[in-house]
């Protein structure tokens, strides 16, 4: 492969600003290590959840999954990549996998391969959970269909999330709730959760959104009431509740805890799409909000079930959810720099559609 098709491409975001980023060219990448591995980013999915990542980027080191220049960080993304040269004797070159990777045209890793692919040992990424540093070989991937690659990157990471959140509530008998309350209805995320909280059958299942996407979460199926952001007044208060927060509004929260006060038998903080809305009070009514953190849920049934079962767990129930999704994914695809900043910027100020899912290729 020739220097110039070789010159990094990255996206990187101001992490004091998210709506001030910028396209960087690099340097030519000159020659690996023993042991490290270099892949070509294929494409990628940009969906609200990136927004999270960027929001909880200095608490939980999303940043630090790839970290450039000075106050400069670029956002990880669900993608698939192609390993070009190797170093490490135990990866082919021409390995696809599928994993976290930069918004950028390359990434080289220190490579420990296994059967199944191969984990990040890179000294930054060292205190992060396995999960985020584990890139799959598509061949040994039992959840991998080649034609079902949009939807593994828009979908795949998320749905995990959700497969979590509905087996901790499963697990803790639902806190004695006979309600759930889930704010972004119409993020991915919530609509992967919706959809597993309505086939536990454990009581209504209510989305809060705003009034512009109203319709389409009304649609969806997966809601058994819809509720605006400006009518949180009208939540029951005569059923207990649990919440889960996928939007990281602090007054939405503070207001759904003044209405249901001891009612609110779980407060679950999950995502940060509304990531320049105020921080949530201290001191609320109610159960005080719990961080949801999906890495320790799957040591926890890694441990309780064997990695097996709870691989077939999630794909039983990821199929049926893939079904569901054709229902109401649009998949659109974008290629270039140029391409990616726009779709970026779309999706950090809210204009995009919620039924589309964007994948990009630089």
């Amino acid at each position: 492969m020739s220097a110039a098709n070789k010159a990094p491409i990255d996206f990187q975001v101001n992490r004091d600003d998210f709506r001030d980023c910028r396209i960087t060219p690099g340097a030519p990448i000159e020659g690996l290590e023993s042991g490290q591995v270099l892949f070509k980013v294929d494409r990628f999915a940009l969906t609200s959840n990136n927004i999270s990542y960027a929001a909880a980027g200095d608490l939980l080191d999303y940043w630090g999954f790839f970290p450039g220049p000075d106050r400069w960080g670029r956002i990880p993304a669900m993608g698939f990549g192609n390993v070009i040269e190797s170093r490490c004797q135990e990866v082919p070159v021409g390995a696809r996998c599928f994993g976290f990777f930069p918004m950028s045209r390359h990434l080289v890793i220190e490579a420990s391969a296994s059967a199944s692919g191969m984990v990040d040992t890179a000294s930054h990424r060292a205190k992060q959970a396995p999960v985020y540093r584990t890139y799959n070989y598509t061949t040994a991937d039992t959840l991998y269909d080649e034609d079902r690659e949009d939807q593994i990157m828009l979908l795949r990471g998320l749905f995990m999330t959700s497969f979590l959140v509905d087996d901790l509530f499963e697990d803790e008998n639902f806190y004695g709730a006979e309600s759930s309350i889930i704010t972004s209805a119409s993020s991915k995320t919530s609509i992967a959760l919706g959809f597993l909280l309505k086939r536990r059958a454990r009581g209504p299942v209510i989305g809060l959104t705003s009034e512009r996407n109203r319709d389409f979460v009304a649609g969806l199926g997966c809601y058994d009431e819809v509720i605006g952001y400006d009518q949180l007044s009208s939540l029951s208060k005569d059923r207990p509740a649990v919440m889960i927060d996928m939007a990281g509004n602090g007054e939405v929260v503070a207001a759904i805890h003044e209405q249901l006060g001891a009612q609110l038998k779980y407060s679950c903080a999950v995502g940060g799409t509304h990531w320049e809305s105020k921080p949530k009070p201290t001191n609320l009514p109610g159960p005080q909000p719990e961080f949801f953190f999906a890495p320790a849920r799957i040591v926890k049934r890694t441990e309780d079930w064997g990695g097996r079962e709870l691989q077939e767990r999630i794909g039983e129930a990821w199929s049926d959810f893939l079904s569901f999704s054709d229902q109401w994914l649009k998949v659109l695809h974008h290629q270039g720099p140029e391409a990616l900043e726009r779709v970026y910027l779309d999706v950090l100020t809210g204009r995009i559609d919620p039924q589309e899912g964007h994948i990009i290729s630089l």
